[in-house]
């Protein structure tokens, strides 16, 4: 009997002393997990990707399973090279194939995004360190690779339906069909009409594969801010930033919906500018980030020679992070210059 109680403050004691210790900050306890998170992305996509196969049918599907595959096999491969540990289990390479696959066109060839998903995750990913040090998003990063490489098939949209018809996109038909359609302006894009408005919504319209229905991409991002994934903080200045720089720069207000919905603007915001790797963690930070993407995509829009601004003004604001987290990162607290 008193061995037990002797056995007993031996352990009272070595819990007493577990409790004692210190330790370095930080002292924040959580239950999140790189794990968890990235499949609560992938869970907020599910329904956007559902929607991709209704409207474009079997070859979206197509386009967008082998984009995951070869996002892991490059991953996993790489890993394997640099005799890294292999993290496929993750999640993170299939949000990336996911991500590559909803910036390309339903029509695309397969090899499209089998080297947008190499190029995506071993020169941007992995040559800078992997999941957490790529300084730029790797979908974007693809696709404005892909767009400079393939300008022609990565802008060849087709329209939804069994038909699959090529068709211009709402922004393409403002630019160039709308007003004085340039050389740029195919002859399509110069005869076509603007969709409907709630069709931009549903996703019943032309564009690539994950960008064309705001309503499926709004109800993932709402799960994502509820489950703070994401901060609001991002996209919110992003989205508000746009519409108000649409206005200043003379946009028609009946078109200022079609920029709203259209050109993956919602997609890039929520899903694209939130990257924690290559955007700010400040709270003023993530408000710069998207106030300046905002601006961006603005003016590369209504000034600049091309429809779409999305992927290079978060892109231009991702290589800017660096510097907006040396200015809004708050002061170490006893810190003496």
């Amino acid at each position: 009997m008193e061995g037990k109680v002797i056995n007993s403050s031996k352990t009272d004691t070595a819990v007493l002393d577990n409790m004692l210790i210190v330790s370095s900050s930080p002292h924040i306890r959580s239950n999140e997990s790189v794990k968890r998170i990235m499949l609560d992305v992938v869970i907020a996509l599910i329904p956007a990707i559902i929607g991709s196969v209704y409207f474009f049918g079997i070859n979206a599907l197509k386009l967008i399973l082998i984009s995951i595959a070869s996002s892991i096999f490059f991953e996993a491969t790489i890993q394997k090279l640099f005799k890294k540990e292999i993290t496929i289990n993750d999640y993170s390479a299939v949000i990336t194939g996911i991500l590559i696959a909803f910036n390309l066109p339903a029509n695309a060839p397969w090899w499209i995004p089998v080297i947008g998903s190499a190029f995506g995750i071993i020169v941007v990913k992995q040559f800078f360190g992997g999941l957490g040090s790529n300084f730029m998003n790797p979908a974007l990063a693809s696709r404005a690779m892909l767009l400079a490489s393939w300008p022609t098939i990565m802008s060849s949209f087709v329209s939804p339906g069994p038909d699959a018809v090529t068709a211009a996109t709402p922004l393409s038909i403002m630019k160039y069909g709308m007003a004085d359609a340039g050389a740029s302006a195919t002859v399509a894009e110069a005869g076509a009409s603007l969709p409907a408005v709630k069709d931009m919504f549903i996703g019943n319209i032309g564009g690539a594969l994950g960008e064309t229905s705001a309503l499926l991409l709004l109800i993932g991002a709402a799960y994502l801010i509820i489950r703070k994934v994401i901060s609001w903080k991002t996209p919110f200045a992003y989205l508000a930033t746009t519409f108000v720089m649409l206005l200043v720069l003379g946009v028609e207000t009946e078109h200022l919906m079609y920029h709203m919905l259209g050109g993956g603007l919602i997609l890039g915001a929520f899903y694209m500018a939130t990257d924690y790797s290559s955007s700010p963690v400040t709270p003023m930070g993530q408000l710069i980030f998207g106030i300046g993407a905002g601006v961006l995509t603005a003016l590369i829009r209504i000034k600049g020679g091309f429809p779409e601004g999305v992927s290079y003004s978060i892109l231009l604001m991702n290589v800017a992070t660096p510097l907006i987290e040396k200015f809004t990162s708050p002061k170490v607290f006893g810190e003496v210059k």
